[in-house]
C-alpha cells in the first residue's frame, strides 16, 4: 500500500477526535438559576481535560508524521498496528467526557473515570509503541536507527508509556494526583521528540 493512503487515513481519524473533544463542553445556559460565570467554574474538570486530550493526540499526531515520514514501504503489520493505536484514540472523546462528569464527585466513580481515561491513553501510547517497534526492524525505513541505539531509544519511548501505568493504579486511591500526571506527561513531550529514523536526505524533513 501507498504510504500516503495510510497518512490520509490516520490524519482523518486524528482530525475528527480531536474535533469531537470541543462537542462534549456544554454548559446548562440561561433559565437554570445557576449564573454562566458559576456554570463554567463547575466546568473547570472539562476544561482540563479538553487541555490535555487535545495536546496529546496533537502531539501523537506530530510524532506519528514524523514517524511516517521514514517508511518506504507499508506491510500488513503496520496496517494493523496502526488499527490499534486509532482504536483507542476514537475512545479519547468519550473517556475525556466521562473524567470530566465524573471527576468533580471525589468518590470511586470519578477514580474509576480517571483509571479509564488514563487506561485508553496507554492503549493508545502502546499502539503507537507498536508503529515504533516496527521501525526498529528489517528494511522498513531510509535511515534505521542504529542496532545499537535501540535499547536506548526504546527507554526514551517508554517514559510515557510507565507513567500511563502507575496513572491507571493511582486513580483507583487518587483521581486528582492521576489526572495532574497526565497533564505533565503531555508537557514533557511537547519539547521531548520522539526517536525516529530519517528520511532520506534531500527529499523530506527529518522524523520527530
Amino acid at each position: 500500500m501507498d504510504r500516503s493512503r495510510l497518512e490520509a487515513f490516520s490524519d482523518g481519524v486524528f482530525a475528527v477526535a480531536i474535533t469531537l473533544l470541543a462537542l462534549n463542553i456544554a454548559v446548562a445556559g440561561p433559565g437554570h438559576g445557576v449564573s454562566l460565570a458559576r456554570q463554567l467554574g463547575s466546568h473547570w474538570p472539562a476544561f482540563v481535560a479538553y487541555v490535555i486530550s487535545f495536546f496529546t493526540i496533537g502531539i501523537i499526531w506530530v510524532n506519528h508524521h514524523g514517524l511516517l515520514r521514514a517508511v518506504k514501504s507499508v506491510d500488513r503489520t503496520l496496517l494493523f498496528v496502526n488499527l490499534v493505536m486509532l482504536l483507542f484514540v476514537v475512545l479519547i472523546p468519550f473517556s475525556t467526557a466521562t473524567a470530566a462528569e465524573y471527576l468533580s464527585r471525589d468518590d470511586w466513580d470519578s477514580r474509576v473515570a480517571v483509571a479509564l481515561y488514563a487506561g485508553v491513553f496507554l492503549g493508545m501510547s502502546v499502539g503507537f509503541g507498536g508503529i515504533f517497534e516496527w521501525t526498529l526492524h528489517g528494511e522498513h525505513v531510509y535511515r534505521p536507527v542504529p542496532a545499537g541505539q535501540h535499547w536506548a531509544a526504546r527507554f526514551r519511548f517508554a517514559g510515557g508509556v510507565c507513567v500511563y501505568v502507575a496513572c491507571v493504579v493511582i486513580a483507583l486511591f487518587n483521581a486528582y494526583v492521576a489526572f495532574a500526571l497526565m497533564g505533565l506527561v503531555a508537557v514533557y513531550y511537547v519539547f521531548e521528540r520522539t526517536p525516529a529514523s530519517e528520511a532520506p536526505a534531500g527529499g523530506a524533513e527529518h522524523g520527530g
